[in-house]
């Protein structure tokens, strides 16, 4: 509305909105910056040598404050219940890493004992994982063929007398393929924990590195529904790998692309060497597991502690195997000797990682993201904070310390870390009694399940996939909350099980950043109208009831303009307001040609002189608008492509008598634009390109249409 004078009772001229002031910030020199920093960092003090050492080992901050009375049932209680639980995980798992039985125990030791001083997560579960023991087991079995391993052989000596460089060979059987390393003679399953652990030293000195140089940021890029259907993918891996130990088959693992495909045809291909000991202890161990899994699911809410279905299974089938003598009657593959206590330290093989170089960096960054994203999502759980860039300092060291014991990667594991929470964890004192309950195993419990039946282990990792193998229910689900995310996790989830599982994780986050590129070049786009009589304006194709402005369209872009949309938005603003200002301009030069064409001729008709010049003014078509407001509220910045694309607007629809305006930019688009001159020298046409809303920028169109209305009338 126009204001009135009280005195004289006319209008009053509106007033030109006034601008913002901004606040002068005066930035520091770089090198005064750079100097501040590293000053800081390199002074050295007592106060300051704590407070670092206290970062480095968060054990030393919480476990003075430990609440004895208040916290220990429930970290003892949780605590054991995990040890328990990770007992025949530990030895299962190796299955998939392709080392024997007594290095899951170690890994899922050492590991506990680091996080707990280091960790800065009170719940997480640090050990072994289904995931990081497949991506391990793979690299394993790939080094252990090209070594000259025989992948068929069915061998169960002792790691100890394996990594023993004097052998005592009187026993009875075909002498053994070695390989030298570091001076030892190995055989093969002392070939493939060297190689495990040289990838997990790698591993850890990666995520050490990240943490150092401060490139935690990466796992940004791992969005969830690629990490889901790349885990949801490697389950069917696993379960793929897993599939002839249920039958009892004796089949080489595939090395190479195409794991799930090819393992798949090889079973079935050699389906009737199915040795029916193991089948049938598959399918009663099975049962089992599935019927305690769906009993702790519908029931969770009345007991107390998980039922230890696993290692009732693990020791009912050992006894069973033991007295019924099924390596020896029925021919089915054991677990073997499992040594008791530790093995020497040892160096991991540098000689070898080269080889592995490649491997380690997917299992770094999948071991952080997982570990990372638990911390946090069970720190806002319970209302407390956790360190990222400590958690990848704590994973890395988990990794990199334990490689010299024998040891392959480790990370959090979301289910493990569930249980923890459910059954009363309050701090990481937990890890260490699950640490103490592995140890007795290790030191007196270890040999007793040498007679256990490798169909059990695979029983227990493919009814552990439940979890991830029940998300292919959720696809219908999943599409109707987002198209675009569903289509992430299928690409990431078939990549995965269909090529391999480096390649699905590179393929995932390809495909997952190309989703983000293709929004942002094909964003929405809309036109605005105003909400009956109040300043407000809306996307007409979204809401009711919304009236245009008066020969002025209000066009949105929502996505950042640069370089790679600048082409997208130029049409999708053509497209909106009906009018491209070449072809527009073109048509009237030719119609102004056409013009004159026609005054010469009719000139020539009459006789009339042509000496003098015929002026015939351009054809002038009246468009529908005449001012075009962007409203940039929704980019959020731009670049030097996007600044020129709007001074090329603004010069291009003003040879059409059209102009264009900008509304609610933010600070960051001002700056470009005020850099590149785009309001002119020293801004000097700012207040009459630029408004802080669309409303003021469309009365600022209206009334300089009318004055230049009231001129061409004067003309």
């Amino acid at each position: 509305m126009e204001e009135v004078s009280p005195d004289t009772e006319t209008p009053l001229a509106p007033q030109p909105p006034r601008l913002l002031e901004r606040r002068v910030r005066q930035q520091q020199p770089a090198v005064a910056v750079l100097k501040s920093k590293l000053k800081n960092g390199l002074t050295c003090s007592g106060p300051k040598v704590r407070s670092t050492l206290m970062g480095f080992f968060p054990v030393v901050r919480w476990l003075p404050k430990y609440k004895l009375k208040e916290y220990i049932w429930g970290d003892v209680m949780s605590g054991v219940i995990i040890g328990i639980i990770l007992i025949p995980q530990a030895i299962a798992y190796c299955l998939l890493a392709g080392v024997p039985p007594i290095y899951g125990l170690y890994t899922s030791f050492y590991a506990n004992i680091i996080y707990f001083l280091m960790g800065t997560s009170r719940h997480v579960s640090v050990g072994i994982f289904s995931l990081m023991s497949l991506m391990v087991g793979q690299v394993v079995v790939r080094e252990v063929f090209r070594a000259g391993f025989d992948l068929n052989e069915d061998s169960t000596p002792s790691p100890h007398e394996l990594f023993n460089d004097t052998l005592d060979l009187n026993f009875t059987r075909k002498p053994e393929l070695t390989v030298e390393l570091m001076g030892m003679q190995l055989g093969k399953d002392s070939y493939a924990i060297t190689v495990a652990a040289a990838i997990t030293f790698l591993a850890g000195v990666y995520q050490i590195l990240m943490a150092v140089f401060r490139l935690g940021f990466v796992s940004i890029y791992l969005s969830a529904p690629m990490l889901d259907g790349f885990a949801t993918g490697a389950s069917v891996t696993i379960l793929t790998v897993q599939a002839k130990y249920l039958l009892g088959l004796k089949i080489p693992r595939h090395q190479g692309y195409g794991t799930v495909v090819v393992t798949w045809f090889n079973i079935f291909a050699n389906i009737h060497k199915t040795n029916l000991c193991d089948l049938i202890t598959s399918a009663i161990c099975i049962t089992i597991l599935v019927a305690g899994k769906e009993i702790q699911d519908r029931y969770k809410d009345r007991l107390k502690i998980p039922l230890p279905t696993e290692l009732v299974v693990v020791a009912g089938a050992t006894l069973a195997s033991h007295f019924g003598e099924f390596n020896t009657r029925y021919h089915s593959s054991v677990s073997g000797h499992i040594p008791t206590g530790f093995t020497p330290p040892q160096v991991p093989a540098f000689s070898i990682m080269p080889q592995v170089a490649l491997d380690a960096i997917p299992l770094a960054v999948i071991s952080f993201a997982f570990t990372v994203s638990l911390s946090e999502m069970f720190a806002k759980k319970h209302g407390y904070s956790v360190r990222p860039n400590q958690e990848m300092v704590a994973i890395g060291l988990c990794n990199v310390v334990p490689s010299f014991f024998h040891c392959f990667t480790t990370s959090a594991a979301l289910a493990k870390t569930m249980v923890k929470d459910s059954t009363g964890c309050q701090t990481q004192v937990s890890s260490l009694i699950s640490a103490l309950v592995v140890l007795l195993v290790l030191l007196f419990f270890a040999p007793y399940f040498q007679a256990l039946q490798k169909c059990v282990l695979a029983c227990i990792i493919i009814v552990s996939l439940r979890g991830a193998l029940r998300k292919f229910r959720d696809v219908p689900a999943k599409w109707r909350a987002s198209r675009m995310d569903t289509i992430v996790w299928l690409v990431a989830m078939s990549a995965t099980a269909l090529i391999s599982v480096e390649l699905g994780l590179l393929v995932g986050i390809v495909f997952s950043m190309s989703c983000i590129i293709y929004k942002t070049q094909n964003p929405k786009v809309s036109l605005l109208g105003r909400v009956n009589d109040i300043d407000l304006y809306e996307d007409v194709e979204e809401y009711k009831n919304l009236i245009a402005p008066s020969r002025v369209k209000i066009f949105r872009f929502q996505a950042p303009l640069y370089f790679a949309n600048k082409n997208s938005f130029l049409k999708s603003l053509y497209k909106a307001v009906g009018v491209e200002p070449f072809l527009e301009l073109t048509k009237r030069k030719k119609a102004e040609k056409k013009e004159k064409d026609k005054s010469k001729k009719q000139a020539k008709t009459n006789g009339e002189t042509t000496n003098f010049d015929v002026f015939v003014g351009l054809v002038q078509k009246e468009l529908e608008f005449h001012t075009i407001v962007l409203d940039c509220s929704a980019i959020p910045f731009i670049d030097s492509t996007g600044m020129a694309t709007f001074k090329t607007l603004v010069k291009e629809y003003e040879e059409i008598g059209v102009s264009v305006l900008l509304a609610c930019c933010n600070t960051s688009v001002i700056d470009v634009l005020q850099k590149e001159e785009f309001f002119g020298k020293n801004n000097k046409d700012i207040s009459s390109l630029l408004f802080y809303t669309v409303h003021a920028a469309v009365l600022h169109a209206n009334r300089a249409a009318e004055e230049k209305k009231a001129e061409d009338s004067v003309v």
